[in-house]
């Protein structure tokens, strides 16, 4: 007998878990101590672009009847294996992975041991060790890894509601009266980016989907309800552990700038003003285990989309290693540069990604796959301009006069018009449906 509430709970359970990720927790509080008192709009824009758009994406997948693979080949065989492509190397090697790392050495080894910023041995030897572990336990399934799994995740989310709740009791100074940033919404949004939610969504959410249809909900309309009885409960755990991290990142906006204090190191000395170097401690372990077990599975979803990708030519098992040490070099450049580089590639994929995951939910009325590779077209051409423009290329900087550029959205028109374009043009295969049922 299907309990509708119970398996909301549930469900909503294992999306939060998807998306509640440590490295994430960096990001909330740098961005609320850079808005200062405008820290409740950095914090909406920044939960509107992370958590918003992810779940967005996985109802898109519901509305589609399809996984990722499916909806991207909306866009053609060849941009659609370029964009999953791209999306796996975020999630994994390029941004995500060595992530993981170099959070583990900025949140745990150098507040644990008392060691300083920049010292190349040390943070050479955590990656190694890291990633090594990480290759035996992606190579060897093992219970214990879910099990540490499950068992962080409500620890890492009690400690951080502790910690929020002493925050807002015993604020760690008075909140800036003025902004540190030109655009709070804008920052909000890319700070939104960085946390990979939404490729993630692509990649997981339908592991929730196909979790709904064991659960026995079948008709579109039962899968919208509890899925979005599912969303609202991961939505709100989050709004909770992000918001309250975004205001304890605005009460240290009077004793910090961007320039003067690392996000790792933003948080290590929120946690150490309000619980302790015990609370330090404890934080730092909980969240180098949970990077541990991001890393196993993120690498272990590289090998598993290369191996396929490639029909058997490039086994799991080379996937996998190649996937750790590339990871192991690039997190040894540090946690802030990870960040500044992946800012550039994620402006790239984000745009024309977020256009196919849009125009998925009204697949249903959308019979012309011509709207979706004028727009996903439409996006990257724009994103790269953008990206241009930001680099110097002043022949590109009439990008920043489009609508909406202010907060981040310059490319949505211009992507609009092309999918209305694109409507016109004929589609040669027009009524032809991709469905795989989320297989």
């Amino acid at each position: 007998m299907k309990n509708q509430k119970a398996d909301m709970f549930v469900i909503g359970l294992a999306l939060f878990s998807m998306f509640f990720g440590a490295g994430n927790i960096i990001f909330p509080p740098f961005l609320g101590m850079q808005a200062g008192s405008s820290w409740g709009l950095g914090f909406v824009s920044y939960y509107i672009a992370d958590i918003g758009l992810a779940l967005v994406a996985i109802f898109a997948m519901l509305r589609a009847n399809t996984d990722f693979n499916g909806m991207m080949s909306h866009i053609g065989k060849i941009p659609a294996t370029i964009l999953a492509c791209a999306t796996v190397l975020c999630i994994g090697p390029c941004i995500a992975i060595p992530r993981t790392a170099a959070t583990t050495y900025e949140m745990a080894v150098m507040p644990i041991f008392g060691l300083e910023a920049g010292n190349v041995v040390v943070t050479a030897v955590t990656s190694v060790i890291f990633f090594a572990i990480t290759i035996v336990l992606s190579l060897n399934e093992s219970s214990v890894l879910d099990i540490i799994g499950k068992f962080l995740t409500p620890v890492l989310f009690i400690g951080l509601l502790i910690m929020i709740i002493k925050g807002f009791i015993s604020p760690i100074a008075p909140i800036s009266d003025t902004t540190q940033l030109e655009s709070v919404v804008q920052t909000g949004v890319l700070s939104g980016y960085q946390t990979l939610d939404v490729l993630a969504a692509l990649c997981f959410g339908v592991v929730i989907l196909k979790t709904v249809k064991e659960k026995g909900y079948t008709s579109i309309g039962e899968k919208n309800l509890v899925t979005g009885g599912a969303a609202i409960v991961a939505g709100i755990g989050l709004l909770i552990i992000y918001g309250g991290l975004t205001y304890l990142g605005a009460t240290m906006s009077t004793l910090h700038t961007g320039d003067s204090i690392t996000r790792a190191n933003l948080i290590t000395e929120i946690v150490q003003s309000l619980l302790g170097q015990g609370g330090v401690i404890f934080l730092g372990v909980v969240v180098a285990f949970a990077c541990l077990t991001t890393s196993v599975g993120l690498a272990s979803s590289c090998g598993a989309f290369f191996e396929e990708l490639t029909n058997g030519k490039v086994n799991y098992k080379t996937v996998v290693i190649i996937t750790c040490v590339v990871s192991a070099v690039l997190a040894n450049v540090g946690l802030d540069t990870i960040v500044s580089i992946s800012g550039p590639i994620l402006d790239l994929v984000y745009p024309a990604a977020l256009s196919v995951i849009v125009l998925a939910l009204f697949a249903n009325n959308i019979k012309n796959d011509n709207i979706y590779k004028a727009a996903a077209l439409g996006a990257f051409i724009m994103s790269v301009l953008t990206t241009a423009s930001n680099y110097g290329v002043t022949a590109c900087d009439f990008v920043k006069s489009l609508p909406l550029a202010t907060y981040g959205f310059n490319w949505l028109v211009p992507t609009i018009i092309c999918g209305i374009i694109g409507a016109f043009i004929k589609d040669k295969n027009a009524g032809v449906n991709v469905t795989t049922d989320g297989k």
